[in-house]
């Protein structure tokens, strides 16, 4: 990972700043920091046994169009039971307090990425047990956000450039805070923090490079489809499930994910359940985006500052 400067601080939930704003950060060096001693040993702890985390994920799952997608019943405690093995250090765990009273919104989505990506990754790779729990590290992969003011985290207006740029460092501030607990650069989960927005193509950040892990793809996948079909501030109503479906269809077009994936989950949205290898996915288009949708539209700091001197 090459050397950049960070334009805000990664900190901890108790405010500990783990690297300041114009700090350099690369792997190398968050490696130097770990070896240092600085970091305290975290015991893991059984994330469904977390406060209400259990009661709220079912809560969540008995919802459309999760209902459908997890209709099978045995599937179901099949998943519940890989990932009532998942243990994670306590901080991060914390941080699902943090969002549950202060950004209810990311809250429920890292719970709804959990549960989706264990179901695909099970789906997807039936006889790869370890692959399975990789996948189900979903709850993490937006760790980084507690970094992130909660006036942009909330901000229903377009964001400016430099709160899109302090928003899309919660990739490298979830990597150095995962790996930074779990004293270990190369854990799947602190990757995963920091590679979910990356896309096959190049397309996508922190680094632009060409995503080709299928455990990785699963849970962006997921990332995005949960994304659309929830509420979030920056648009008043969702995406319809049908139209989700349709934009992950169309990034897979595009060779920015890949198309198995997308199968898997348009056939776990089918009641019949097809196999994903089984199932085609139609070219069709017939959905229609909300409308004021303010997601991936930036306007530069001057025009704020203008505006608001008037």
């Amino acid at each position: 990972m090459a050397v950049v400067k960070l334009i805000h601080p990664i900190h901890t939930l108790e405010d500990q700043i783990i690297f300041d704003k114009g700090d350099d950060f690369s792997t190398d060096i968050l490696r130097e920091l770990i070896a240092s001693n600085k970091a305290p040993d975290f015991p893991a702890t059984s994330l469904l046994a977390y406060g209400d985390v259990n009661n709220d994920l079912k809560r969540f799952i008995d919802n459309p169009p999760y209902k459908v997608i997890f209709s099978d019943e045995k599937q179901r405690n099949e998943i519940l039971g890989v990932m009532s093995e998942v243990k994670l250090p306590y901080p991060i765990l914390q941080s699902l307090d943090y969002f549950k009273k202060y950004d209810f919104h990311t809250y429920r989505h890292m719970l709804m990425i959990f549960a989706l990506a264990t179901l695909l990754g099970k789906v997807m790779m039936p006889d790869d047990k370890d692959s399975v729990h990789k996948a189900s590290v979903g709850p993490t992969h937006d760790f980084g956000k507690i970094c992130v003011p909660l006036s942009i985290l909330a901000k229903p207006e377009p964001l400016t450039k430099s709160e899109r740029n302090i928003l899309e460092q919660h990739t490298t501030a979830g990597y150095a805070l995962i790996a930074y607990y779990t004293n270990d650069v190369d854990s799947f989960a602190a990757r995963v923090a920091r590679e979910h927005h990356e896309r096959r193509d190049s397309s996508g950040y922190p680094r632009g490079i060409a995503q080709n892990d299928t455990l990785v793809e699963i849970i962006a996948a997921c990332d995005v489809y949960d994304a659309l079909i929830s509420p979030r501030p920056y648009r008043p109503v969702s995406y319809d499930n049908r139209t989700a479906l349709e934009v992950l269809t169309e990034m897979a077009e595009k060779k920015e994910i890949g198309w198995n994936v997308v199968q898997a989950l348009v056939a776990h949205n089918r009641k019949s359940k097809p196999h994903f290898k089984d199932f085609t996915v139609s070219p069709e288009k017939r959905g229609t985006s909300p409308p004021g949708n303010s997601y991936g539209i930036t306007v530069d700091d001057e025009y704020v500052y203008q505006e608001n001197e008037k």
